[in-house]
This record gives C-alpha cells, structure tokens and sequence, in this order.
C-alpha cells in the first residue's frame, strides 16, 4: 500500500517529489517507473510513449491522440497534490499502450528476473 505521505492534498517540495511520488503510486498499482530528474522539471519515464512530466505543480503525459480542430497533439493534466489518481489515470494509458507495444523477449526475460525486492518500496 502507498505511504499515507503522498496522500491527496499534500503539496510536494519540488518536481522531483512529485516524481517519485507519483512513481510510488504506479508501483502500488504493479507499473514500473523510472525518475529521471532534470532542473526544475522530472520525468517519470513508464512505457513506450508514456512519459510523465512534473514541475512540481502538476503532471503532464501525452494522450495519445490529435485533436480534430487542430491537428495538434492532446496532453492529459493532474495536479501534483493527487499522484494517487494520476496514477490511476496514467495507468489507463498504460493498459492501452503495453497491449500496443507488448515487450520484446529478451526485456521479458529480463523484467522476470528482477525480484519483487528491487521493486518494493523503499521507507
């Protein structure tokens, strides 16, 4: 279960708390994530074409669509204070793009060998 700490309403320090908290509540839901932090913008890095940004105010990820109107690329937001239902909706896009992208063999057999250790939570 996800640390009570990251729970919604509480404001991170800055994008790379936002990040990692929002790594946390995909790893709650069995989604690996991985941060990479920058100056003043972090990416939580999830799948093929699934990349979350943070300014430590809000997420931002790519929906996958153009808007009819524009031709323009469509964005999806959260507010950095509910990493828990951003979680929830990124896992949305998640479901539809590993159906899409299904990993290769040898990343499999790789992923498979990583025990639920290395995955867990750190305190």
């Amino acid at each position: 279960m996800i640390n009570g700490a990251i729970g919604p309403g509480r404001s991170p320090r800055d994008s790379a708390q936002a990040a990692e908290w929002l790594k946390l509540a995909l790893v709650d839901l069995g989604i690996p994530a991985d941060v990479h932090v920058g100056t003043g913008v972090a990416l939580v890095s999830v799948w093929v074409d699934l990349v979350v940004w943070s300014d430590g105010a809000s997420y931002q990820w790519w929906s996958g669509e153009k808007s009819e109107k524009t031709g323009r690329w469509k964005y999806l937001y959260g507010p950095a204070t509910d990493p828990v239902t951003v979680a929830r909706r990124v896992a949305d896009r998640f479901d539809k793009l590993s159906r899409e992208h299904p990993l290769s063999g040898l990343i499999h057999g790789v992923l498979s060998e990583v025990s639920t250790v290395e995955m867990a939570v750190p305190e």
